[in-house]
């Protein structure tokens, strides 16, 4: 299988390294749109921005230039861009004869005249409505997916055999691939799980314990359900990879970057400083007010994403947050 991923961050780097690496052989590029940094990749056999010290696979060709034109001669092409890019990428492939998986997770800005942004699918129903699309997501740091650790990730598309192409592409003995048709549960967890890391980040960061980080997770998937309902999205998807399996991964794990903002932040600094700290993009940071203004717009109740918001916002502090959420009126569960 030809398959082209487009964007060389960490995680785009990581599926095109699984991919390389697979048994069946595909042919694997990794695009960069920077013709320097894919020249330096291609010399030394690694991702030295993102993930340095995890060699390529002997087979992985990088390349920059004429990204149309690679996908043009593609089965399969992945876009391992952030949210921000999607809609353009998705605009200039509305014609592609292959079929498009996007890994990025989050709700798009919304526009000037939007009260709120768009998940992925969304977008591309807007912009490439005839394209047969599809999202890869579900719980995963680059690093270990690349290191070939065992992961599992979720392929979701309302195409059948798009999904059971992504199987084909990704599915290994390091890598299980699961398909799912529910693309709106798929991507509403891994938006939301972002935000809610923060919130968990600070709660370990004020030494709160591990009862409230418990309290919180549990908390913050209603909180993912209630809003995935209201897109249409099916419940028991939020029991699997990329609901419950997600979110515990983002809100526990060290390689987390939003749980490392929440983290930084119970310990005094500013949210540029702990953004400025990380080196890389902490998608929670951009996507709260967009996941806050959806739900609002539907009419969803989300207390712990709303408080988040508020704390980037600078409208609250740490301690006040906790004590805004612990002295909410009690309720049924």
């Amino acid at each position: 299988m030809k398959i082209v991923v487009i964007g060389a961050g960490a995680w785009g780097t990581a599926v095109a390294m699984t991919a390389a690496a697979h048994p069946a052989g595909h042919d694997v590029t990794l695009w960069a749109r920077d013709a320097a940094q894919a020249s330096a990749m291609q010399a030394a056999r690694q991702n030295a921005r993102y993930l340095e010290g995890v060699s390529f696979p002997p087979s992985l060709c990088v390349a920059s230039g004429d990204a149309l034109a690679l996908c043009q001669q593609a089965d399969l092409v992945v876009l391992g861009t952030p949210m921000a890019a999607l809609r353009a990428w998705l605009t200039q492939l509305q014609a592609c004869a292959a079929p498009v998986a996007w890994l990025c997770k989050g709700f798009e800005a919304p526009a000037p005249d939007q009260a709120y942004g768009l998940l992925g699918h969304e977008v591309c129903a807007q912009v490439a409505p005839a394209l047969r699309a599809g999202v890869l997501s579900g719980p995963s740091f680059a690093v270990e997916v690349a290191r070939g650790q065992p992961s599992a990730l979720v392929a979701a598309s309302s195409d059948a055999a798009l999904r059971q192409l992504l199987v084909q592409a990704f599915h290994s003995s390091a890598l299980r691939v699961y398909e799912n048709p529910d693309v709106a549960g798929v991507e509403v967890g891994g938006a939301v799980k972002n935000v809610l890391a923060i919130a968990t980040g600070l709660c370990d960061g004020l030494a709160l314990g591990l009862n409230a980080r418990a309290a919180l997770i549990t908390r913050g998937l209603a909180e993912i359900t209630r809003l995935g309902l209201a897109l249409g999205a099916r419940v028991d998807t939020f029991m699997g990879l990329s609901g419950l399996g997600d979110l515990v991964l983002t809100c526990t794990g060290d390689l987390s970057r939003n749980r490392r903002v929440g983290l930084l932040l119970a310990q005094g600094m500013t949210l540029a400083q702990a953004v400025q700290s990380l080196g890389h993009v902490a998608e929670g940071v951009y996507s709260a007010r967009t996941v806050a203004a959806r739900a609002q717009a539907l009419g969803v109740e989300m207390p712990l994403t709303q408080t988040v918001v508020d704390l980037l916002d600078g409208r609250i502090q740490a301690e006040a947050a906790v004590q805004r959420l612990m002295g909410r009126d009690p309720r049924g569960e």
